[in-house]
């Protein structure tokens, strides 16, 4: 890791409020929303240092502006949170809106910084405001040109600088990206001129090394604080990353961490996912277990999308709110130590959060621990099981000495915490925001002494921001506890830095297994002793912990799976989808919701063809030609359900649409052909009003699935017609209908020709009137319609089809 970071160089020193928590949504969108989020934090005691702003602050979402009704002074917005210990982070996005009169428009018109097309004008792409400008961050007069107004921006009191959508992200695209064509005019040291494809994955980063340096001119005695989404090797000079619109599902609470695992090894230390998930609605069990694994990430922030419910730590009841209370409160106490980590990962290059077999490389079996990591010494395992808390889960541990310890607040949706022997943890009070701690304040060292009895640790103390800490203003201490005899020794090794030791108590608790641990106090600076219990004793102290431990641990509520007080859409959301396994196929299918099919996997060639949330998208089914029309959100009732042995598997559901009319739906896993998935769906009448003479109100069947595309620009929808012309539709069609003889001759495919698989889609063209294709954003809908008609208890609409996969050439 040490010679990775001394040829991309390490992550810069963070200013100490950043590695508080962060709050954000898709969007607070006014200044009072902003405070009163903020003082919330303050009334419920939940630590919180930052709160940030979307796009929504903005005027028309042109960047370098604020909305006059919503956010009419930001300055005083930002001076009131400051008064309440609360930064404040602001996005700035590439896309300019393209608009003559609008000043950061006509400045880099005028400067001629816009990334151009081939025949040398500047590329328009839509984004947020509509037609967009990029600016050239290649060029350093374009960065340059950047930097003045992230200067000029600062004014307003921002403290921080989000840069979103850098990839660069532009709209209705097939790439979702500028044309690889574009003409860059970048440095002669960085390549000079060349086409978007030579610079695309370095423009997020320049983008932020340009935010960055505004930044250092607004104010040279700060440490400026970036946020990416879009980086490259060498961007931790410049900024966090967070990983991403994730969503609120229990997968991806369990692909975090291993994700900040390996931007930690990439040489980027300061990161975290959207906690509670950015896509979808969190249940509070979910919410609170990601808290307690995210309250411990390097980079801390809870976030979630526009129209999604509310997702601060309170919003999901009183169980889940203590639990993400105790969860940042750790994170505080812990603060002295996870800055000491930021402080090693700028000056060594060595990652904040580590993989559990950094502790014993030689142990091939830890390379597979996927819910467990190190912070430093400090071994955090968590549970990322809906039923199953991080004490009901059996836990790979690293060889030697690792004593379980905690704050007095073990709980069953909390990460459970060793200590590695050997090692002292040095521990803050429990503060509500960075600025609420002095260095008076009194420190703890939590200690386990390795088989030698001896134990060593370091504490890194400094202003918290600016760069007086290079030029020596800081305080580094390592301390060292011995064995000798029966008397523990704790005292200060050697320090470095011009700071004198502040004048403090220091206690010192000696961790002896099972939780317990004995403790004195004295003062910082001074040797301390502590005389260590007799064998005996340290047993009855270890019984004793773990017996209060379980005590504890059976009275403690943990977060209920769904809450009365919540709204029906989380208790829905809440439940555990049915699960379908067999031959080829791995379904997930959620009745309770339309009765979507959210993923499908065909198992030999380990290929998901379909994943999605739970409450939209997936396979669904409509019951008539508008989009989302009855049948895709209904509750359908399971009415059989087939197993034998994995040879076969069916589900047989049906969902009331209204009018007498029910939408059944049987999804199968062939027995005779277990390659092959069937989905045999029909409008049935059931009680339809005598006086329509039997008949329903027109109904159209509508098959709904929406694919996810691996490879979007190397996907293509084909097959031979009914008239016999063969068609291969790629995604640059848009949308596109077939009828009449121009539609599939009852087999469709999705090719996917980078991994050479096609999905097979199979049906009686008598059954659908028209198929329709449609490509969106890495993904594509491939839709079967029915005739519209009425239907009667003896003339039904039904589609029955099937999915297949083909390896091709």
């Amino acid at each position: 890791m040490t010679s990775l970071s001394h040829a991309i160089g390490t992550v810069s020193m963070p200013p100490k409020w950043s590695v508080g928590y962060h709050q954000c949504r898709y969007s607070y969108d006014s200044s009072e929303k902003v405070l009163k989020v903020v003082r919330t934090f303050r009334e419920k005691g939940i630590p919180c240092d930052v709160v940030w702003m979307d796009i929504d602050y903005m005027d028309g979402f042109r960047c370098f502006t604020f909305d006059s009704i919503r956010f009419p002074d930001p300055k005083s917005l930002v001076d009131d949170l400051h008064s309440i210990g609360c930064k404040a982070v602001w996005m700035l996005d590439p896309g300019i809106k393209k608009e003559k009169g609008f000043f950061v428009f006509d400045s880099g018109s005028k400067n001629d910084v816009w990334v151009q097309k081939a025949d040398g004008s500047p590329f328009v792409g839509e984004v947020w405001p509509g037609d967009c400008v990029f600016p050239d961050f290649t060029s350093e007069k374009a960065r340059a040109w950047w930097a003045s107004l992230v200067k000029d921006f600062i004014s307003n009191g921002v403290d921080g600088i989000w840069n979103d959508m850098n990839e660069p992200a532009v709209s209705k695209t097939v790439t979702k990206t500028m044309p690889e064509s574009n003409i860059h005019r970048g440095d002669a040291d960085i390549g000079g001129v060349q086409n978007h494809s030579y610079y695309h994955n370095v423009y997020g980063m320049l983008m932020t090394r340009s935010t960055y340096k505004g930044m250092e001119m607004a104010n040279a005695a700060k440490r400026p604080f970036v946020l990416t989404r879009a980086g490259f090797i060498g961007s931790q000079r410049y900024a966090a990353t967070w990983t991403g619109d994730n969503l609120s599902t229990w997968e991806h609470l369990h692909m975090s961490l291993p994700m900040i695992l390996q931007l930690g090894l990439s040489g980027q230390p300061l990161s975290g996912p959207d906690i509670g998930g950015f896509g979808g609605n969190a249940t509070p069990k979910l919410f609170g277990r990601w808290m307690g694994l995210g309250a411990l990430f390097p980079f801390s922030r809870g976030h979630t999308e526009t129209g999604s419910i509310d997702h601060e730590p309170w919003s999901f009841g009183e169980e889940c709110e203590e639990v993400c209370r105790l969860a940042l409160l750790r994170r505080y106490r812990l603060l002295p130590h996870i800055y000491t980590l930021f402080y090693h990962s700028h000056t060594k290059g060595i990652p904040v959060a580590a993989p559990v077999f950094f502790a014993d490389p030689q142990d091939p079996e830890l390379r597979k621990v996927e819910t467990s990591f190190l912070l430093g010494p400090l071994l955090v395992c968590a549970s990322t099981l809906p039923n199953k808390g991080a004490h009901e889960c059996a836990h790979k541990l690293p060889k030697g000495i690792w004593l379980p310890f905690d704050f007095a607040d073990s709980h069953p949706d909390l990460p459970l915490l060793y200590l590695q022997g050997g090692a002292i943890l040095p521990v803050g009070l429990p503060i509500k925001h960075v600025g609420e701690a002095s260095l008076e304040d009194d420190l703890s060292l939590i200690i386990a002494l390795n088989e030698n009895g001896k134990a060593e640790g370091v504490l890194f103390e400094d202003a918290g921001d600016g760069y007086a800490f290079t030029q020596g203003d800081y305080l580094l201490t390592y301390y060292i506890a011995e064995l000798h005899s029966s008397v523990v020794t704790v005292k200060v090794f050697k320090s470095e830095g011009s700071w004198k030791r502040p004048k403090r108590n220091l206690k010192i608790n000696i961790l002896l297994g099972g939780g317990a641990m004995i403790s004195t106090n004295g003062i910082d600076g001074e040797e301390i002793h502590l005389t260590m219990p007799s064998e005996s004793e340290v047993s009855n102290l270890v019984a004793t912990s773990e017996f209060e431990h379980k005590k504890r641990m059976e009275m403690i509520h943990p977060i209920p799976d769904i809450e009365e007080s919540l709204r029906q859409e989380r208790a829905e959301l809440s439940k555990i989808p049915v699960d379908m396994k067999s031959g080829d196929w791995f379904l997930k299918i959620v009745p309770w919701i339309g009765g979507r099919i959210i993923s499908m996997t065909h198992l030999p060639s380990d290929s998901q063809w379909l994943h999605s949330r739970i409450e939209i998208h997936g396979y669904e089914e409509y019951s008539g030609t508008e989009y989302r029309s009855a049948g895709c959100t209904e509750q359908y009732k399971v009415i059989r359900c087939v197993e034998q042995s994995g040879e076969e598997e069916s589900i047989c559901m049906e969902g009331d649409i209204g009018g007498g009319l029910v939408l059944q739906r049987q999804i199968s896993i062939l027995k005779d052909n277990p390659k092959i998935v069937q989905i045999d769906s029909s409008i049935q009448a059931r009680s339809v009003g005598a006086g329509s003479g039997g008949f329903s109100r027109l109904v159209c069947l509508r098959v709904h699935p929406t694919f996810t595309l691996l490879h979007p620009t190397e996907v293509v929808v084909a097959f031979t017609a009914i008239n016999g012309s063969k068609q291969e539709i790629s995604p640059e069609a848009g949308e596109i209908t077939f009828e009449g003889d121009l539609r599939p001759n009852g087999e469709w495919m999705l090719v996917d020709k980078c991994v050479g698989l096609s999905l097979v889609n199979r049906f009686n063209p008598r059954e659908v009137s028209k198929c329709f294709v449609h490509w969106g954003t890495a993904n594509v809908k491939m839709e079967l319609w029915s005739e519209e008609r009425p239907v009667s208890n003896d003339t039904p609409l039904r589609i029955c089809h099937q999915y297949e996969v083909w390896q091709t050439s």
